[in-house]
């Protein structure tokens, strides 16, 4: 048996050394678009962050690090300065400037049917000023002590190279020219991305020299993927195998506790029928069930976390019904995980004038986030116990996300994964009033609205102090849950497996990148 061992051992490092100036990384969602701006969401902010570059971004564990930005102050109660760093070039050969990161401010509102829009970091933001070409100013509106971390999220891009260029440009590869440590080769939307490494980089030289980046969406096939040697490293390790793959003594694990809590979003935004909602034979309601907070409240108490934890995620989650993780900026404490109560989820029903419950389809994505049909198929049985009947609709998430957009849904399985490492970003973006031009609400799909909450969200963005600010986002989350604005479910926890000989960089943010993974 040793010996046997010894000659796969030796088998797998020849192996790997054929390929050891290519990394072939198997990820489990799929990039929507190659425009760093189109589209706010985790895959593809891990893709733009292998071609671009931001002025500031977040190290593996959340915390702000410099970037094209060498270092920045606050001027005044509403002015911040950024020092741009020196000798970088575009993959072009353009120098960075800051008439570039102007540029990039001007272009983001402008994004043409984004489904979840960039504004939301740059909404405080009311004016740029160019001091110099490597020195920038930007003004707020009022104070805004979150500019710099809000920064550390948003691609820079060129203005010669970028100015007038489309969505479309970028996904087919003729404008997806950054700053960043590889460069853009080839690109096959839903399939693969093909990159090289930029040796002129002025950063950290990347480990390897070309990089092939397969979306292999289906869990099944991205387990076997690896184990067949097909790639060198794969991220979503579906649950059932995160055990069996650690046992492999030719592969490797990488995980750590994440910040994307997966939540159910519910249809705010109508008063009278919605589009998924029935009476028990199939008839429409003439009002929707889901604007009265009892209601809600019953869905809420009749998700059982604990078990989808458990019996669903396989131990790989933790339970929660609020935004961030234990120990984070923005965790409530006393605001603890309730028990699974159907007796009290069918009295509140009652109450709210439907003893008999109705018919409610519940869609998901089906590729997307580990167990993701899973999740909406367990939770949809849970409400069916209390009386609400439920059907589950699940697709691929390019086509769900979109009709998820329009409002199309009454209920709604989706995620938000806190790269800030703060509650701010996802609470603006998820749960604040809708409001394009103020950048808020940029993926509040169910159109939730709360003045007051909206309020509180305003004052804690306004405030200097870090533990006024903290004490304030805290509360905002309380008035968020107990309106039951969404449903969360859990926190994910983030595996990566890869060959041995590679050694690979966890991060709270999900974000899979070449960058991050070196040789042993």
């Amino acid at each position: 048996m040793k010996k046997t061992g010894t000659i796969a051992a030796a088998l797998l490092l020849a192996t790997f050394g054929a390929h050891a100036q290519t990394l072939r990384m198997g990820v489990g969602a799929q990039i929507t678009s190659a425009d760093p701006h189109f589209h706010n969401i985790s895959p593809n902010n891990a893709f733009a962050s292998m071609v671009f570059d931001n002025l500031l971004e977040t190290d593996a564990n959340a915390r702000l690090v410099p970037m094209l930005a060498e270092g920045w102050r606050a001027v005044g109660e509403d002015v911040w300065e950024f020092k741009l760093r020196r000798g970088v070039r575009f993959h072009n050969g353009n120098d960075f400037t800051a008439e570039d990161v102007a540029f990039t401010l001007e272009r983001i509102p402008q994004v043409l049917n984004s489904p979840g829009s960039f504004r939301t970091y740059t909404q405080a933001i009311r004016g740029v000023e160019i001091v110099d070409s490597h020195t920038i100013r930007f003004r707020t509106n009022g104070p805004a002590p979150l500019v710099p971390t809000d920064l550390a999220q948003v691609p820079m891009l060129d203005r010669e190279t970028h100015g007038g260029v489309t969505t479309e440009a970028f996904n087919t590869g003729r404008a997806t020219i950054g700053t960043g440590p590889f460069r853009l080769q080839h690109f096959r939307s839903g399939d693969r991305a093909e990159l090289v490494r930029n040796d002129d980089y002025w950063g950290r030289r990347p480990a390897f020299a070309t990089v092939d980046y397969r979306m292999i969406t289906n869990d099944a096939g991205r387990t076997a993927a690896l184990l067949a040697g097909d790639v060198d490293l794969i991220d979503q390790v579906p649950t059932p195998d995160i055990d069996r793959l650690r046992r492999n003594d030719r592969l490797l694990l990488s995980e750590i506790d994440a910040m994307r809590y997966i939540y159910f979003a519910l249809d705010h935004m109508r008063t009278g029928p919605s589009p998924f909602i029935t009476d028990n034979d199939g008839r429409p309601l003439d009002r929707n069930p889901l604007k009265d907070v009892r209601v809600r409240r019953a869905l809420s108490l009749a998700v059982d976390r604990a078990a989808i934890v458990s019996r669903v995620m396989e131990g790989a989650a933790t339970a929660t019904v609020q935004v961030m993780p234990p120990g984070a900026i923005g965790f409530v404490p006393d605001l603890p995980v309730p028990r699974a109560d159907a007796d009290t989820a069918r009295s509140l029903l009652a109450e709210a004038g439907y003893p008999n419950g109705f018919r409610l389809t519940v869609h998901g994505p089906n590729d997307r986030y580990p167990n993701d049909a899973r999740i909406v198929q367990a939770v949809s049985q849970m409400w069916t116990r209390i009386g609400v009947r439920t059907q589950v609709d699940v697709a691929p998430y390019a086509s769900f996300i979109a009709r998820a957009s329009r409002q199309e849904f009454s209920a709604f399985l989706v995620s938000w994964g806190s790269s800030t490492g703060e509650p701010m970003a996802g609470l603006r973006s998820v749960a604040a009033t809708y409001d394009q031009a103020r950048g808020t609400g940029a993926v509040n799909r169910g159109r939730y609205s709360n003045p007051e909450f909206d309020a509180q969200l305003a004052r804690a963005a306004r405030e200097l102090d870090d533990a006024k600010r903290e004490a304030m986002l805290q509360e905002a989350t309380r008035m968020l849950i107990a309106d039951v604005g969404i449903i969360s479910t859990h926190l994910q926890k983030n595996v990566w497996a890869m060959r041995r000989g590679i050694a690979h960089e966890a991060r709270v943010d999900e974000r899979t990148r070449a960058q991050d993974v070196s040789l042993r």
